[in-house]
């Protein structure tokens, strides 16, 4: 037997599930397969790829009663919140309505004598390397559209969510969508930089740290492969002097705490206004304070553990690390932080950017806030960091809203709201939460290649 992937269940530090990983030569056989099954796939006809893709989505759909509780014995989010079918189905539907624009020839002119146009060709193999703290809704920004674009697609899931790229693969087969156009594999860090390297991957997709996303670059280096990313985040919050204070206190803490903080776009610092600044954090602890720690398979629990004792861990010494240089812990250690995976979630106060918590992607359930009085001010503090990914904005004025968006160094503006990923948009980053872009029309265009024709009608 070969090296086995464990996934270590937050709920107790039990192996939930392991797999063993595929040899290096068993490997380049699953990408040699998916290539050889990329012209036919392609050549069908795009409504069909559509259909078979959506019927693969309503079959993972059909799962989700085994799939909730599978999730929170993998990565401990819990049950009552009932999975990820909802945003994998808007984002695939979404995907799913643009194709046949999005894809169809861009028209540059046609006369008596020439025809030319553009079109959009798929890449041929697609590597998608998902992350395990949304493990269905990562995938499917990618799986979906590479495979309606005519890709065929390799996933790769990380092993805390070891059973989620199964799950996949089971459903889309069922559906009808050919078991080599669409494959889920085990690999090891080795043999998956063995794979970028030797050209078995037209395009790589890659969402986890920078560190992971670093060498999925090195990997590909000199190979000409496509490589798209996400990586990591410190989005900010701001809420101006005119604000809904309510409103922006319950979405930015929930944006923050939600899914015990591991979330890609978590809201991980907030800046206030001086004049709202007391109010925001005395309903901000109230909220926190209400929350539920505990098994993520109780229905009563609201928050549960991180998903591996060693994430714990780093948000741990971030706090410990803050309050010895003179922040504010205002929330007293619930009684079931058991010091490792169960973790009390934490607001701090008088924070500044010389601490880790404040600079460092926490990814977990804690959140600085700082006042600030200007939005010039607000603005300087944002873009003091080496992520971005979005920015939330709390303010009654849409003009704005525009304008400090407009200066602040990341991928997507929100305004009143956070957290949330609309499929209609692009979703990107720039700085070190990486490059590149998922769903929308330029999520098609990120897989596939330009391809133009110049037609000459006549030689005489």
């Amino acid at each position: 037997m070969g090296q086995m992937l464990q996934c270590v269940s937050p709920i107790d530090g039990s192996v939930f599930a392991e797999r063993e990983v595929l040899s290096r030569e068993a490997a380049f056989e699953v990408a040699g397969r998916a290539r050889a099954a990329q012209a036919a796939w392609a050549a069908r006809p795009l409504r069909e790829r559509i259909d078979l893709v959506m019927a693969g989505v309503a079959a993972v759909g059909a799962m989700n009663e085994e799939i909730v509780p599978e999730l929170a014995h993998m990565m401990g989010r819990p049950v009552r919140y009932g999975g990820e079918f909802g945003g994998f189905n808007e984002r695939a539907s979404h995907m799913a309505g643009i194709a046949e624009s999005a894809l169809a020839d861009i028209a540059v002119g046609e006369d008596e004598t020439f025809k030319r146009y553009i079109r959009r060709i798929p890449h041929g193999v697609v590597f998608v390397v998902a992350p395990w703290n949304y493990p269905y809704m990562t995938a499917i920004n990618t799986v979906a559209p590479a495979l309606i674009a005519g890709n065929t697609v390799i996933l790769k899931h990380a092993t805390q969510t070891l059973l989620v790229g199964e799950r996949m693969a089971q459903a889309f087969h069922a559906a009808g969508v050919p078991e080599d156009v669409f494959q889920n594999v085990f690999l090891s860090h080795d043999v998956t930089n063995d794979l970028i390297a030797g050209n078995a991957f037209d395009f790589v997709n890659f969402t986890g740290s920078v560190g992971g996303g670093q060498a999925m670059e090195r990997a590909a280096a000199g190979t000409f492969t496509g490589v798209g990313t996400e990586l990591g985040g410190k989005d900010p919050g701001y809420v101006m002097d005119d604000a809904d204070l309510e409103a922006a206190v319950e979405t930015l803490i929930d944006g923050a705490m939600f899914n015990a903080g591991q979330c890609c776009c978590g809201i991980e610092r907030i800046y206030v206004h001086e004049s709202l600044y007391d109010d925001f954090v005395a309903r901000a602890v109230e909220i926190v304070k209400g929350y539920k720690l505990g098994n993520p398979l109780d229905a009563e629990t609201t928050i549960g553990p991180m998903a591996n004792v060693r994430f714990a861990d780093e948000v741990r010494a971030q706090i410990a690390e803050a309050v010895e240089a003179g922040a504010v812990a205002h929330i007293d250690i619930f009684p079931e932080d058991d010091g490792g995976a169960y973790l009390t979630p934490q607001i701090l106060t008088n924070v500044t950017h010389d601490m880790r918590v404040m600079r460092d992607e926490s990814f977990g359930p804690v959140v600085g806030i700082m006042k600030v009085s200007t939005d010039d001010e607000a603005i300087r503090l944002m873009n003091d960091s080496a992520f971005g990914l979005t920015a939330s904005l709390w303010t009654r004025d849409l003009d704005r809203a525009a304008r400090v968006g407009d200066q602040i160094e990341t991928g997507t503006v929100f305004m009143n709201r956070a957290d949330y990923l609309d499929p209609g948009l692009c979703w990107t980053g720039c700085k070190n939460t990486g490059r590149g872009g998922g769903l929308s029309v330029i999520g098609y265009h990120n897989l596939t290649r330009p391809k133009s024709y110049h037609l000459k009608k006549v030689t005489g």
